[in-house]
């Protein structure tokens, strides 16, 4: 039996960038599983208090997931993976499975704006939306882990899809 290749689609971007959005609609157009690291946290009671909290509980579950998503890629199951690979380091852990597998990868990346992102920031924590909202994210916050967010590089090797929201330089 011949397996289909699978592909691995991971979306990133900053904080309110849309990617929950994204993810759930790439998930719907390829037939794919939508792994959705915030929906899992919330579902599992993670006692997260603070940035440190969510790495911590944010590594706890990617050590958990990561094999179920190779096994997937494996049975030609395609997969979505709406985490934060927003630095070089977390997308180490992304090319770890898609290469185990092996699988195809697209790295989709929003490129939005800042004051788009606080925008949709404010609406979310006021409007609770279902299916979008998984805990109040201070603005106090936005700054200090965008700061920290690097763009894909080339010599990363990624498959990189770029989605830019107007007004994005």
């Amino acid at each position: 039996m011949t397996l289909a290749p699978a592909t691995l689609y991971v979306v990133c971007g900053k904080i309110a960038a849309g990617k929950t959005t994204l993810a759930r609609k790439l998930a719907a157009g390829h037939g794919a599983v939508l792994i959705c690291e915030d929906e899992w946290l919330v579902r599992l009671e993670a006692d997260i208090n603070s940035f440190d909290d969510l790495v911590v509980h944010a590594r706890r579950l990617q050590a958990a997931l990561g094999p179920h998503v190779v096994q997937l890629l494996r049975l030609g199951v395609s997969v979505v993976l709406d985490v934060p690979g927003n630095t070089v380091k977390s997308r180490q852990w992304i090319r770890l499975l898609f290469e185990a597998a092996p699988a195809r990868h697209e790295l989709h990346w929003i490129d939005a704006p800042d004051d788009v992102c606080r925008a949709r920031l404010r609406a979310r924590n006021e409007t609770k939306p279902e299916g979008l909202y998984f805990g109040h994210v201070p603005e106090a916050i936005f700054d200090p882990i965008n700061r920290g967010i690097t763009p894909p590089a080339d010599s990363e090797g990624f498959n990189v899809v770029w989605h830019r929201v107007p007004g994005a330089a």
